[in-house]
């Protein structure tokens, strides 16, 4: 949960989490939409349908018991170097460096590595350097304490985007860039691409108080979550009752709904709606295009029953003040 969120952000979910799935059984037996569900909000859905996969896995080949080498780790869906590693230190006791934005940050400053940070090679000798320094300590301290001593490090005193709190840490007797200095040059990194904006126009569609959902492409952005219809680009009135006669309703009335903003790492979403009401639908008449799966729902189950990304959050709260 913490992958791409933060620890305030994901603290609920994780009890919620724990309460409803507390062991890989009951995660693997669980259905996907109910783990969609429970992560609900926190975005990047992969995670949680990995999770789900991984589970799976590690009931039906590993006796319900996750792995404690690095090769059976990696094999499960969603696990990647950092996850291993963190597992396999924290867990089990390995030499491990689970490295992440932080070790990396702490590693720049402390060697004034040139490269930029994000570079394979730049990974791998910062795994390198914190493994020696794991495998050298004391008995009583474990790889796991000192993975989690790092990112603390990392987290609450080398910091990124501004200054590095240099006067309290314990490292800095022995960091290049601060001897010299020049802290806030490391990490190196290359520019970000700028995101790019596109136009959406988003439809809530009643009918016997119902709402109309679809369900997204089963790839790419926010795949195969559920979603309230939408077009691309800022369209008129009348093309919003357009599409929605083309779909088998018959509008009677049409109100303009407040616009919206979501950011995403790649791209902002800006919307406006309209809130379409409809007194026959003749759903059988409809062809629908291949992948579309519209379906009606009840106000109540937007909250306990389908995911809805939180890039809709200002339409789904609108529905749900009016139940």
């Amino acid at each position: 949960m913490l992958q791409q969120t933060r620890t305030e952000a994901a603290k609920g979910y994780y009890l919620r989490f724990l309460q409803r799935l507390p062991d890989v059984r009951s995660l693997a037996e669980a259905d996907e939409d109910t783990c969609l569900k429970l992560w609900e909000g926190l975005g990047y859905y992969s995670r949680i349908r990995n999770m789900h996969k991984a589970a799976a896995v590690i009931e039906a080949q590993f006796h319900g018991k996750i792995p404690d080498d690095e090769k059976n780790l990696l094999s499960l869906p969603g696990i990647g170097n950092y996850t291993a590693s963190a597992i396999l230190s924290i867990a089990y006791g390995k030499p491990y460096p689970a490295v992440d934005g932080n070790l990396l940050r702490v590693f720049s400053r402390v060697t004034r590595e040139e490269r930029e940070i994000d570079r394979i090679p730049v990974k791998k000798d910062c795994f390198r350097y914190f493994q020696s320094l794991m495998e050298e300590l004391p008995e009583n301290v474990s790889p796991g304490t000192f993975n989690q001593a790092l990112m603390d490090l990392g987290a609450m005193i080398c910091l990124g985007g501004g200054e590095p709190k240099c006067g309290e840490c314990p490292w800095k007797d022995f960091c290049s860039a601060h001897e010299a200095g020049l802290e806030t040059l490391y990490p190196k990194k290359k520019e970000k691409k700028k995101r790019r904006t596109e136009e959406k126009t988003v439809l809530l569609i009643h009918f016997q108080e119902s709402i109309l959902l679809d369900r997204r492409p089963e790839t790419g952005l926010l795949a195969d979550l559920f979603e309230f219809p939408n077009l691309p680009g800022k369209i008129s009135r009348k093309e919003a009752v357009k599409y929605a006669e083309g779909k088998g309703f018959h509008i009677l009335k049409i109100l303009p709904l407040p616009a919206a903003k979501h950011i995403f790492s790649h791209v902002e979403w800006h919307m406006q709606g309209f809130e379409l009401f409809a007194d026959e639908w003749n759903e059988f008449e409809v062809r629908k295009p291949e992948g579309q799966k519209l379906f009606l729902a009840k106000p109540e189950e937007l909250e306990s029953v389908w995911a809805i990304p939180s890039a809709f959050d200002v339409y789904r709260n609108h529905i749900l003040k009016k139940k």
